[in-house]
């Protein structure tokens, strides 16, 4: 692919990544914008595409204590491409009263996101957005917080996210412009208390110091948007113990993405994951000594 160094390139640059190296794991995919529309109790919620990218099936991310044999096995058995993964990545908007909110914010114009486009499929634009929540601070999650010549991307939104993310953001060498574009904007929390009417964030530890997940409820209705808990609809869910190459501390990321799978399988709470195929949204199903993936979008 003649492309294949645009989001490297770009994911270097952010500078906000562990473990394994995003940036030069993975080639972009073509992601026509799209948004996909659907209710929670009182609030609208939506599904943004940003991008897709694919990782390369070489045990440097997905079962990286399991070889590229072990992780084509599952592959295979789901009917996919046994040489590479194919992840969304995508962000989510909910409207309630008083606030109309992102949850994330992909990768970004240097990196040929599509954010923007796919939010003005449903009429919003940076400006309307009030407020901006980070799962964490990897650059396919905060890389469009800013705009291609180095400004805030969303002039009148608070930029919301845990207190030991943006401490862990603000170390990172690369995230220095990012940091600086965004840092009168950015109010920090700890989990466990509601940051929004409806919306509260529960920590899942172990992909990054300060990772989020955000619980959605309205009138008795629920999702949970799961940030990189897990990465592969299939990879991850089929082996939730491999070892994942994005993760900063992989045993207690493996630890954390098994409770929380254990957790939604026994509730069937609705769920957004941002790398699930587009547009993410659906339910956690046990199977055997793993989980499946089963797309649900509520009419």
């Amino acid at each position: 692919m003649k492309n294949k160094h645009i989001l490297s390139n770009a994911a270097l640059a952010a500078g906000l990544l562990a473990g394994a190296s995003f940036a030069s794991a993975q080639s972009p995919v073509p992601a026509p914008a799209a948004a996909r529309t659907f209710k929670l109790g009182d609030f609208t919620v939506t599904t943004i595409r940003d991008a897709e990218f694919e990782a390369p099936n070489d045990a440097k991310i997905f079962g990286a204590n399991a070889g590229p044999e072990a992780v084509g096995k599952v592959l295979a058995a789901a009917d996919a491409p046994t040489d590479k993964i194919t992840l969304s990545v995508d962000a989510l908007l909910v409207k309630m009263p008083h606030h109309l909110v992102l949850l994330d914010t992909g990768l970004g114009p240097d990196a040929h996101g599509v954010l923007m486009d796919s939010l003005a499929k449903v009429g919003v634009s940076p400006a309307d957005v009030t407020d901006v929540l980070i799962t964490h601070s990897h650059g396919d999650h905060v890389g469009g917080l800013a705009t291609a010549d180095g400004k805030t991307a969303f002039p009148n939104a608070k930029v919301r996210m845990s207190t030991k993310e943006w401490a862990w953001m603000q170390s990172q060498a690369g995230a220095k412009s990012l940091v600086s574009a965004i840092s009168s904007q950015v109010q920090t929390f700890e989990p466990g208390k509601q940051v929004l009417p409806g919306i509260t964030p529960i920590a899942i530890d172990g992909h990054t110091p300060g990772h989020m997940g955000y619980e959605i409820v309205s009138k008795g209705h629920r999702l949970l948007d799961i940030g990189d808990t897990a990465h592969s609809s299939i990879v991850s869910l089929a082996k939730p113990d491999w070892t994942m190459g994005f993760d900063s501390d992989a045993a207690i990321g493996a630890s954390s993405r098994r409770a929380t799978l254990i957790r939604l399988s026994k509730t069937h709470e609705l769920i957004f994951a941002p790398h699930f195929p587009f547009p993410g949204v659906g339910q956690i199903e046990a199977k055997g000594e793993g989980f499946n993936w089963r797309p649900d979008v509520p009419r």
